[in-house]
């Protein structure tokens, strides 16, 4: 089992910047990709970002490459997501998810991840 909870999340201007955390409690968190989706209301949940247990990879939707930046420190069991130059359309719940399938984080699928916290509002204000 996991746990995972966000934090960082609230009301910014637009071309501002957020930054959220996800801490991550439970054995399963060791050797897993983790990831960001969000779900802006009235609409699916959708990818953000992704990041592999260990090695370099992260991966972006393309609507947030070169604003968003995703990170991770496993000795503090902790994920994050940088945002910068924040646009209304960021507008969501932000969510955090630990990968199915082991390190690679290169997976954008919702089934694809096993656990998930309870997820931050963003509010990106125009």
């Amino acid at each position: 089992q996991v746990q995972l909870v966000e934090s960082g999340g609230g009301l910014e201007q637009a071309g501002g910047s957020l930054r959220l955390s996800c801490a991550a409690s439970g054995r399963t968190f060791s050797n897993s990709a983790l990831a960001w989706f969000r779900q802006a209301p009235g609409k699916e949940r959708e990818f953000v970002a992704s990041i592999d247990w260990s090695g370099p990879g992260t991966y972006y939707t393309d609507s947030v490459k070169g604003r968003f930046t995703i990170s991770r420190d496993n000795a503090k069991r902790m994920v994050y997501l940088q945002m910068n130059g924040l646009k209304p359309e960021d507008t969501a719940v932000y969510y955090c998810a630990t990968s199915r399938f082991g390190g690679l984080g290169y997976r954008q699928a919702e089934y694809e991840y096993a656990y998930w916290g309870p997820g931050t509002q963003v509010t990106v204000s125009s």
